[in-house]
């Protein structure tokens, strides 16, 4: 073999070599790039309305119009509602979430999130989470049910938001929603020891898991926050209860990841009725 055959025998493996280590590198980097697209953390802004039945709205409360006109937004907009069921499986390694999520929840329990919500929930194809509070639906509600203006739900009317397939149900204290009760919502109280703190938020918040279990069979995962006051303290009482999400007050994005404790502490943004349905969604998506 000649020296010029020999060189260019060499010089074409060389280029062959060096043809596939580009590709090589570049498929490398190309699933590398996949990957981290794939974990991206996803952006939840999580929306908390109250009542929706007034005729004049308020801080916490919105006509039915208004969260009509919300709902068609964000259907516009090509959002997509989730279930807390859906995020914390995200959150497990199972399954997947849409790049444009939002999730819509509702507290207190009014008895007009059944009359009013759920067929606007059945239109637009939306789901929603409505946290209750236990005293409202066994003091309350069977006292005055089924104004939509102003009662709360009922257990039958809680097992109707259930059997809708639509709503997912919170727990919000048995009666722990309250700023007259000794303390603010369930936060601990100045000079309280945590060890009295811990049994006082557990026997609340496990009397109205029992109501759950007794007239409805199971038992919620997503508890909420009254008034939004969280304690440091709170969440190991939470987490031996069986929670799996907080909802808080904090008016802040979400960024929902594969770690399952990324979903304590949620944020959320009161719809405010003296907006409207424009000037709410650009003050929520601008954040």
């Amino acid at each position: 073999m000649t020296k010029s055959r020999y060189n260019c025998g060499f010089l074409r493996i060389l280029y062959i070599s060096i043809i596939i280590f580009l590709i090589g590198a570049a498929i490398i980097t190309w699933s590398k790039t996949l990957l981290t697209k794939a974990e991206e953390p996803v952006p939840l802004p999580v929306i908390m309305y109250h009542s929706i039945y007034t005729d004049i709205p308020t801080e916490y409360a919105v006509t039915p119009k208004q969260i009509e006109n919300d709902l068609q937004w964000l259907k516009n907009n090509g959002y997509q509602t989730v279930t807390s069921e859906q995020v914390i499986a995200y959150t497990q390694n199972r399954g997947t979430l849409p790049e444009k999520s939002v999730m819509i929840t509702l507290d207190d329990g009014f008895y007009n999130n059944l009359s009013v919500l759920v067929p606007l929930l059945e239109k637009y194809d939306m789901t929603a989470v409505v946290s209750v509070v236990g005293s409202y639906i066994d003091n309350d509600a069977v006292k005055d049910p089924h104004n939509p203006k102003y009662s709360y739900l009922t257990w039958a009317d809680i097992n109707e938001l259930v059997d809708s397939g639509r709503i997912e149900i919170g727990n919000h204290t048995y009666n722990m929603h309250s700023l007259y009760n000794g303390r603010t919502g369930c936060s601990i109280n100045k000079g309280e020891s945590e060890e009295e703190y811990r049994k006082a938020l557990s026997e609340d918040i496990q009397r109205l898991q029992g109501e759950f279990l007794k007239n409805m069979g199971f038992y919620p995962v997503v508890f909420t926050y009254p008034f939004g006051s969280v304690s440091r303290e709170s969440l190991p009482v939470i987490r031996d209860c069986g929670f799996l999400m907080t909802l808080t007050c904090r008016e802040q994005m979400n960024y929902i990841t594969r770690e399952p404790d990324c979903l304590y502490g949620i944020g959320r943004y009161n719809r405010s009725g003296l907006y409207s349905t424009e000037e709410y969604m650009v003050k929520l998506f601008q954040k």
